[in-house]
């Protein structure tokens, strides 16, 4: 009988990525055959009974990929402790499914959502360097020099210098002092794009990622959502 790390088992699951599976797992969340199980190297198979909030946790056997274009309002997460709108409240499916990494609550756009711990794995993991594409609104007109800032680098988070980004000006409005470009980068550090902006002296007004890898959301209005096709999911896992 097949034996995987309990992480991956959640993952695979639907409860939430590998690396937060992992955090449920050290915080003592997890169950296994009636123990609370606190090692990361714990390995289950099928017959073991795994439980996660006091509930049985099985493996989903149909995988599902869904595109949302988050509005501004919503939380991107499975659950939260204060009681605000969820992505989950705009994608009301008959699976458990989790978002693929974070938007903030005022961000709206492209957030894709799954079943399949491994793509969640494979699309967050630093190394595989995904393309994520924003159109920021920010006050003020920005300079030539501030978008070589922009493009080779700039300090957030205590001295953490972001990698190269490309930087597209898409319009300035001298009369209403503000100006509207396109960055796409390849992490995924916390509000990193309004950080980013904030290291050129640059106040973010607005803020909406068109595309994650080949996938946007310029056919789709926000709120709504759709399931991502064979064709981009198989280009996905090629390129990545």
């Amino acid at each position: 009988m097949k034996e995987e790390r309990l992480q991956k088992f959640l993952a695979n699951a639907g409860i939430s990525s590998r690396r937060k599976c992992e955090e449920l797992i050290l915080d003592g969340k997890i169950e296994v055959n009636g123990i609370v199980v606190t090692e990361l190297g714990t390995k289950v198979s099928e017959k073991d009974i795994v439980k996660y909030d006091g509930k049985i946790v099985k493996p989903e056997e149909e995988k599902v990929y869904i595109l949302l274009n988050k509005p501004i309002g919503y939380v991107t997460t499975a659950k939260d402790q204060f009681n605000r709108d969820t992505v989950l409240d705009l994608v009301k499916i008959n699976k458990r499914i989790v978002p693929v990494g974070r938007l903030d609550m005022y961000t709206s756009g492209a957030l894709i959502l799954t079943n399949d711990g491994d793509f969640v794995n494979m699309l967050t993991h630093p190394k595989n360097e995904i393309n994520k594409t924003y159109n920021v609104t920010v006050r003020g007109i920005i300079k030539k020099e501030e978008i070589r800032q922009l493009e080779n680098g700039v300090e957030i988070d205590d001295g953490y210098i972001t990698k190269s980004a490309k930087i597209k000006i898409l319009k300035i409005d001298e009369e209403k002092n503000i100006s509207r470009i396109q960055i796409t980068i390849h992490e995924g550090r916390n509000r990193q794009v309004r950080k980013m902006c904030e290291a050129i002296n640059k106040k973010v007004l607005a803020l909406h990622r068109n595309s994650i890898g080949n996938i946007n959301v310029k056919d789709l209005k926000l709120g709504n959502w759709r399931y991502l096709t064979n064709k981009e999911i198989d280009n996905l896992h090629k390129k990545y």
